[in-house]
C-alpha cells in the first residue's frame, strides 16, 4: 500500500510548517494509517499528481488523489471507518467547522502579523520571490510594513486563545476526554507558530500550552519536524 502526504517545507525539508498539512498529518496518525510525507516547497506543488492541486496538503492515497485538510479528513473518516473517528458524528463535523472559522479568523491572522518575517526567512530561495509577492498583493502593504507591529502583536497573542482556555477548565482536549479533527485544527495554527517563530509568549504553564504539550505528545509528533530557535 503507497500513501504519500505531500507537506509544505522550508529551506530545510525537515521543517514542515504549513498548519493546513499538520492538520492532515494528525489526521492520518490519529487514524493508525502509515504514510509517507513528501517535502514540498512552493515551487514544486504544481507538480503534485499533474497540476491536480494549487495548495497543500495533498493526499495521495494509492492514487486518489485529495487536497484541502477538511476534505482529507473527511476522506479519511469515510474510507476508514472501522479506525478511529476524527469526528464522532455529525455533531463533531459541526464542532469543527466551527473551530475552523476560529482559527482562521482569528488566531491564524494574527500569527501571520507575528511570523510572517520569520516565515519567509525559512523559505527556500526558490520560493522567497512567490511569497513576497502573493503575500503583498494579498494583504496590500510590503511584509516588513505589515509585520513591523510584531511585538504588540505577541503582546496580545494569548488573549486571543481565551476561548480555548476556558474549554479547558471542563475537559482535556476540544473533542473531549480524546482528541478529535478539532483539536488537530488549533493545534495545527500553533505548531505553524511554533516551527516559524517559537511560542515565548506562551507560559509553560498557560493552560492552552499544556494543552498544546498534550497534542505534541500524541502520534510521535514532537519529533517530526525541525523547530525555531
Amino acid at each position: 500500500m503507497t500513501r504519500a502526504l505531500y507537506s509544505l517545507c522550508g529551506a530545510d525539508e525537515r521543517r514542515f510548517f504549513s498548519p493546513h498539512c499538520w492538520k492532515a498529518v494528525m489526521a492520518l496518525a490519529h487514524k493508525g494509517l502509515d504514510f509517507e510525507e513528501i517535502p514540498t516547497t512552493y515551487a514544486r506543488i504544481r507538480a503534485i499528481g499533474g497540476g491536480v492541486s494549487s495548495i497543500v496538503p495533498v493526499l495521495d492515497d494509492n492514487g486518489r488523489l485529495i487536497s484541502d485538510s477538511f476534505s482529507i479528513a473527511l476522506y479519511l473518516e469515510e474510507a476508514y471507518p472501522e479506525r478511529p473517528s476524527l469526528f464522532n458524528g455529525e455533531g463533531g463535523k459541526a464542532l469543527s467547522r466551527m473551530v475552523e472559522g476560529y482559527s482562521q479568523m482569528i488566531i491564524h491572522p494574527s500569527i501571520m502579523r507575528i511570523a510572517l518575517l520569520d516565515i519567509h526567512a525559512i523559505l527556500d530561495e526558490g520560493d522567497k520571490a512567490y511569497f513576497r509577492q502573493s503575500r503583498e498583493t494579498r494583504l496590500g502593504t510590503p511584509l516588513e510594513v505589515f509585520a513591523a507591529d510584531s511585538e504588540l502583536e505577541k503582546a496580545s497573542f494569548s488573549a486571543k486563545l481565551e476561548p480555548l482556555r476556558h474549554m479547558l477548565k471542563f475537559q482535556p482536549f476540544i473533542g473531549g476526554q480524546t482528541p478529535l479533527f478539532a483539536d488537530y485544527i488549533v493545534f495545527g495554527a500553533l505548531q505553524w507558530l511554533r516551527v516559524s517563530a517559537g511560542l515565548a509568549m506562551l507560559a509553560a504553564d498557560d493552560p492552552v500550552m499544556l494543552w498544546f504539550e498534550r497534542c505534541l505528545d500524541l502520534h510521535e509528533s514532537r519529533g517530526r519536524t525541525v523547530t525555531a530557535a
